[in-house]
């Protein structure tokens, strides 16, 4: 199911043995936009560290209730590896934590990600070909495989109440330094783009059609080939 980050950002966190907090914001690598830590508010609970999660023990998320289904225990996340709230997240605190929970590491010799937060990077800049369409006002996840589809443009810069959306895939590149993202679109094609407005569902209707518009395939028939090849 696809539901946008600051959406999540207000559901309750439901571990083996009760409440641990809510989902504060997330973390996502900045080459395959995956997410791959959820940032939990504990509140009063484990004060002064950052209380990160892996998508290897979210388990389900109930969006009629708006909670997410950790697979942990308060002791086993208590005593992980601690993270201080100003410290960024260091391949030395990530090797430390998978081993902890014994999980698969996501990256290997040849992937050196830098992890970038869903809040900071709500702000950046969007250049399109030939000039400025907006900024990012969210991310749009997909809660099974807990991957960033979709970046939701704010244009009303440009054009006034327009929202759109803009694959990851789709991006040429980002200046961290410049908070902008850089996508190999005219700003004419992006603005005849099948609008994306809050009461809009999010269904396959609407992406093979917002798909169609950029003469782009569709991510779900890659990952359906994938799994065909791998069989």
């Amino acid at each position: 199911m696809l539901n946008k980050a600051k959406t999540l950002r207000s559901y309750k966190l439901h571990s083996l043995d009760g409440e641990i907090g809510k989902v504060n914001e997330f973390y996502f690598d900045d080459h395959h936009w995956m997410i791959r830590y959820l940032i939990a508010d504990t509140g009063n609970w484990l004060t002064g560290r950052q209380v990160l999660i892996s998508p290897h023990a979210l388990v389900s998320v109930n969006k009629e209730e708006q909670y997410i289904t950790i697979n942990l225990t308060k002791k086993q996340i208590e005593d992980s590896p601690s993270l201080d709230n100003d410290k960024p997240v260091s391949r030395q605190f990530e090797e430390a934590y998978y081993g902890y929970y014994e999980w698969p590491m996501y990256w290997d010799s040849q992937f050196d990600p830098h992890l970038r937060s869903t809040y900071d990077v709500s702000s950046y800049d969007i250049q399109a070909t030939d000039g400025e369409i907006g900024h990012v006002e969210d991310f749009v996840i997909d809660d099974e495989t807990w991957t960033i589809r979709y970046l939701i443009i704010d244009t009303r810069n440009w054009w006034p109440g327009k929202k759109v959306l803009v694959s990851p895939r789709w991006i040429e590149s980002v200046s961290w330094n410049e908070t902008k993202v850089f996508v190999n679109l005219l700003r004419e094609t992006i603005k005849q783009s099948p609008e994306y407005t809050e009461a809009s569902l999010l269904t396959r209707d609407y992406e093979t059609g917002l798909h169609r518009h950029y003469n782009r395939q569709g991510y779900w028939a890659d990952e359906l080939a994938a799994k065909e090849h791998s069989r």
